[in-house]
């Protein structure tokens, strides 16, 4: 459509409102030329008739009905890409906001996408190392999982998050190409600023590549930012055969900006004011992760969120779970205890964990072992509760052991230095201290031939 428009019916908040529009698409990206000669980019979001409401992903300050031409351009929101990309940072629509220059590419790609095909799926195998016991041990990241870590409001998920993309890699001594694309969506200028000084530091920012949206941005941005993200993970994945980790934070700041761009074209609201479509949106987001048959690469989703009051039946972490494969589950009581990262063992499980360690992928003992640690520090609990109304003193033996065990597990296995790097042997070499802390016959989750080999040693 060459034409152009000279005028608005209206402006609210992000979006504009335009009547009178012939061939127009859902999702086709608009030009907004403004009188003083900048140029602004926006999205059809809504198709009425003739009339045709689109989000303005710089917002629409300094926009009037009578200041603007808007020329349609017939086609989606799409980004150039190639390998280029890693190493690089951009904004939340894929703009290049470093020193490197804009990506030049014939390869153009909707950033929209599609979720993976269930047929087309392969099932996830092998795990991803992240160094960080409480992970690797007791909720193991598999390639191609979608693990969502729920946290709170002042929990230290973004030094998590920073740790996890600086240490990532893939198991085995396969040659295989590993790489990670980090999305920051509604982030503080000094938080960009941790995240990209952390992967500098550490050697590893050229085998990242960066999205941040700042929370100063236009809220419009917010709602791309996830989706250009993915879109170079699926080029790097399934084009260039790498084997791609997506972390992402914070999934709350985008679920509140589709809330507020919902409320601005007048939708019903659902729970809590969020759009009625939220879990399929989200939906769409998370099932883009995986491994396809026949395709070397794949990907493999971490999606950060923050979850309101620590209300883990808020509709976000609530809706997250029912899509994804497990969740981590961050501590504001072992936080308050100084202990980092906070990852409380119990509510947190990988449900792929299974199928990618054991014989053939971690050790032989991992998955009795796990079983173990779970069943003694659940038990930790009981004893706890106990205490707080007998007193310590008054304990059995072998529920003082339990105490013993538990202020170890803590102090020694969940928490680790914000650069400390385990491997698998070390976090089960921890794991076997701490257990032979109680006696043999409490260890009812361990084979015999297990515990004679490694209790006490």
């Amino acid at each position: 459509m060459n034409k152009e428009y000279l005028r608005l019916d209206k402006i609210e908040g992000p979006l504009i409102f335009l009547s009178g529009i012939e061939g127009a698409s859902y999702g086709e990206i608009i030009k907004i030329k403004v009188d003083d000669g900048t140029e602004r980019y926006g999205k059809i979001i809504r198709l009425e008739k003739e009339a045709v409401i689109a989000q303005v992903f710089e917002g629409t300050s300094g926009l009037s009905t009578k200041n603007v031409r808007v020329k349609f351009t017939g086609k989606p929101f799409e980004l150039a890409l190639s390998t280029e990309i890693l190493g690089r940072t951009f904004n939340g629509v894929g703009r290049a906001i470093d020193a490197g220059g804009e990506i030049f590419s014939n390869e153009l790609y909707n950033i929209n996408g599609r979720p993976i095909n269930p047929v087309a799926r392969q099932y996830p195998r092998d795990y991803i190392q992240t160094g960080i016991s409480t992970i690797d041990t007791l909720a193991t990241l598999i390639r191609g999982q979608k693990l969502p870590v729920f946290s709170g409001n002042g929990l230290p998920h973004n030094e998590l998050a920073a740790q996890i993309v600086r240490q990532a890699k893939l198991s085995g001594d396969k040659n295989e190409r590993f790489a990670v694309v980090f999305a920051a969506i509604g982030v503080k200028h000094d938080d960009a600023a941790f995240f990209r000084k952390s992967f500098e530091a550490a050697g590893a920012l050229d085998n990242v590549v960066m999205y941040i949206n700042l929370a100063d941005d236009p809220i419009v941005e917010r709602i791309s930012t996830p989706r250009c993200a993915l879109t170079a993970a699926e080029y790097l994945a399934f084009v260039c055969g790498y084997h791609i980790l997506v972390v992402m934070t914070d999934i709350t700041s985008y679920c509140e900006a589709l809330r507020e761009i919902s409320s601005a074209r007048e939708e019903v609201p659902s729970r809590k004011g969020y759009p009625g479509y939220l879990y399929s949106d989200l939906a769409a987001l998370y099932e883009r992760a995986g491994m396809m048959k026949e395709v070397e690469g794949s990907i493999t989703y971490l999606p950060i969120l923050t979850m309101p009051n620590d209300d883990i039946s808020h509709p976000i972490p609530d809706l997250t779970g029912y899509i994804t494969e497990g969740q981590i589950v961050l501590s504001r009581e072992l936080f308050q205890d100084n202990i980092y990262p906070p990852v409380n063992v119990l509510p947190s499980l990988s449900r792929l964990m299974k199928d990618g360690i054991g014989e053939g992928y971690t050790v032989k003992e991992h998955p009795d072992v796990a079983n173990q640690l779970f069943a003694s520090y659940s038990k930790v609990q009981d004893i706890r509760a106990l205490a707080q109304i007998i007193g310590e003193s008054d304990l059995s033996p072998v529920d003082q052991a339990y105490m013993a065990f538990g202020r170890a597990f803590e102090g020694d296995f969940v928490k680790q230095h914000g650069n400390e790097n385990r491997s698998i042997k070390k976090s089960l070499e921890i794991a076997w201290q701490l257990l032979s802390m109680l006696p043999k016959e409490e260890l009812d989750r361990l084979d015999d031939e297990i515990i004679a080999e490694f209790y006490g040693k």
